[in-house]
């Protein structure tokens, strides 16, 4: 069907049993991952054109140790701390365990969902807070996969939780392991003030400092702003901070509250509005110089949502589940369009 599949090897599934000795803020977790990824790797590597080591660490970390969102549920900042860097390990230890055992024309790659941070204001404060956001969202990892370093402004952040022991010598040289390609999730934009946010909060070390405001426009189910600038914004600054890493943007959706009519049909203008507005931001960078090479919407099917179970609508395929009927939507098929148009119409 020339299909090019690109298999991701880690979407925040860590088996219990190793949560249970310790999950990512132990060490240990970081190698066991590296012999999963050989194995998968060793048993489906000839068919697998990209393999993507993990889906958005930064949930894993900070969503699931820190704030206790989503799985393990924990609320320890520390353990966060810890969780990300040995994340940033089992990226660059099953970057060399793929490496050994698929062909050399597959290629690896990263997928971190980063944030398109913007300050309130101009005002001192509001930049620092903005700042501190970049260093917890974006950079703890871009710095350590593309540099082989550790933000020094996000140690001296986080002085106070933790002296940062558990890096050892030699990880950074492990984590910045060189990849093909940079996967970018982005659905709304990030902006932040000088405050303080609740606890527990996913920014350990920040919660002090910043506090997040609503974005202005309108809205999905999920109450996130659409706001296709952001994902520009993420583009054009990745194609500066590094350049000749191909990008690809491996997420990119809304949830709308999607029903089938009397007749059957699915309609969901707003989708298709928010969909035409982000791939004309990707097209806006592809023009501006970004090596972008390719995009994946989420999703194709309604589906289960994490911490929202089967309430969120994100795909082009209504599904009713109780009969598992499977309705393309009207984006559907304006999707399909784009892609048989090879591009946008207008």
């Amino acid at each position: 069907a020339d299909i090019r599949p690109v298999a991701t090897l880690y979407h925040w599934d860590l088996p219990q049993e190793l949560e249970d000795a310790g999950g990512w803020p132990h060490r240990e977790t970081a190698e066991r991952f590296a012999e999963y990824a050989s194995l998968v790797a060793g048993a489906l590597g000839d068919g697998v054109s990209t393999w993507t080591t993990l889906n958005e660490p930064w949930c894993a970390a900070f969503l699931g140790y820190a704030a206790g969102v989503h799985a393990p549920g924990r609320t320890d900042p520390v353990a966060s701390l810890r969780a990300a860097h040995h994340l940033n390990l089992a990226h660059g230890r099953a970057v060399q365990a793929v490496r050994a055992v698929v062909p050399p024309s597959a290629e690896v790659s990263l997928t971190l969902n980063l944030h398109a941070v913007r300050a309130l204001s101009e005002s001192a404060a509001d930049v620092e807070a903005a700042r501190r956001v970049d260093a917890l969202g974006n950079r703890i990892f871009l710095d350590p996969v593309f540099h082989g370093r550790l933000p020094a402004d996000l140690v001296a952040d986080t002085a106070p939780l933790t002296d940062w022991s558990f890096v050892r010598e030699g990880d950074l040289e492990v984590t910045s392991a060189p990849v093909d390609s940079l996967g970018i999730n982005y659905y709304s934009p990030t902006v932040v003030g000088a405050g303080t946010s609740e606890s527990p909060s996913p920014w350990p070390g920040a919660e002090q400092h910043v506090r997040f405001v609503p974005a202005p426009g309108p809205r999905t189910a999920m109450d996130w702003p659409v706001d296709a600038d952001g994902l520009y914004e993420l583009l054009v600054r990745l194609r500066d901070e590094l350049p000749g890493v191909p990008l690809l943007v491996t997420e990119n959706g809304a949830a709308y509250d999607d029903y089938a009519d009397p007749s059957g049909d699915v309609h969901d203008p707003e989708r298709v509005a928010y969909l035409h507005a982000h791939l004309a931001a990707v097209h806006r960078a592809l023009g501006d110089g970004a090596d972008v090479r390719g995009y994946f919407l989420w999703s194709l099917m309604d589906n289960f949502e994490w911490a929202y179970g089967y309430g969120k609508r994100f795909g082009i395929v209504h599904v009713d589940f109780a009969s598992q009927r499977r309705t393309p939507k009207d984006s559907a098929r304006w999707y399909a369009d784009v892609i048989a148009r090879g591009g946008l119409r207008g």
